[in-house]
């Protein structure tokens, strides 16, 4: 079906210019090469070749040894999902653009099984919105790996998502309270059309950075020159997005609050 203008347009476009212009180049690229599944225009685009990046994902020393991995809600990361579930992972997934009372669901594969759900439903976005169990961001246990929806990707760590910012968002909050750190992984499954030069995505401050990147064709570890975020950049939160997500402005004031104390 053909992406509506608003769509071309891209839903948060005007934030940031330059990734306005990647991410239509992109989204027209995977069009033209009839590499998309399903719609690509102003969203994380789902790809031919996902289950192959996933499966590269679990090849991975990072990926066996986690316990607990955080996901984004995307398509293309439904198989990425689908391999945490089935290898016995605990599994943290956000409500898409986080527009509930609450902000991430968690499921667990044992509970899931003995309640006779499949896993192929949980690892969709209905299906974990409604079997999981809802999660607070104060109640959330420190991750092992932390996945992220992409469009666009450089080998030197750099990303942009769809444009919402609800990535860096959340990172940003699970590093104030330190559920992610230094040292957690930020990984992301991708085609390999959306690996563009380095010097395509500029990083600002609050941009979270990759250290694994995963095709349909290869892994590549980033080694990133850039510096990972300590947080959230609250003076650059966009008003929309403080009076769209439920719960944001009270955790902002309790952030803000404890670090005056």
């Amino acid at each position: 079906m053909e992406a509506s203008e608003l769509e071309k347009q891209g839903r948060w476009s005007g934030r940031n210019p330059d990734k306005d212009v990647l991410r239509k180049k992109i989204w027209a690229k995977l069009e033209q090469t009839n590499v998309n599944v399903g719609p690509a225009w102003s969203r994380i685009p789902n790809f031919v070749g996902a289950d192959a990046a996933a499966k590269r994902l679990s090849e991975l020393k990072i990926w066996k040894d986690a316990r607990i991995v955080k996901c984004n809600p995307d398509p293309p990361q439904i198989p990425v999902r689908l391999r945490a579930l089935y290898d016995g992972k605990l599994l943290y997934a956000p409500v898409p653009e986080l527009v509930k009372g609450y902000p991430f669901v968690i499921l667990d594969p044992e509970k899931l099984a003995k309640d006779g759900v499949q896993f192929e439903l949980a690892a969709t976005s209905q299906g974990f919105v409604e079997h999981g169990q809802p999660v607070n961001f104060e109640d959330m246990r420190p991750m092992d790996i932390a996945v992220v929806g992409c469009v666009g990707v450089t080998r030197n760590g750099g990303r942009t998502g769809k444009g919402g910012g609800f990535a860096d968002l959340e990172l940003g909050i699970f590093r104030e309270l330190r559920t992610v750190n230094a040292n957690t992984p930020i990984v992301t499954t991708v085609h390999s059309s959306q690996v563009v030069e380095n010097d395509q995505i500029v990083m600002l401050e609050y941009d979270s950075v990759l250290n694994w990147i995963f095709t349909e064709k290869e892994t590549i570890e980033t080694n990133s020159p850039y510096p990972q975020p300590t947080g959230v950049a609250w003076d650059l939160v966009q008003t929309d997005q403080l009076e769209d997500i439920p719960f944001l402005k009270a955790l902002k004031n309790d952030l803000l609050s404890k670090q005056t104390k």
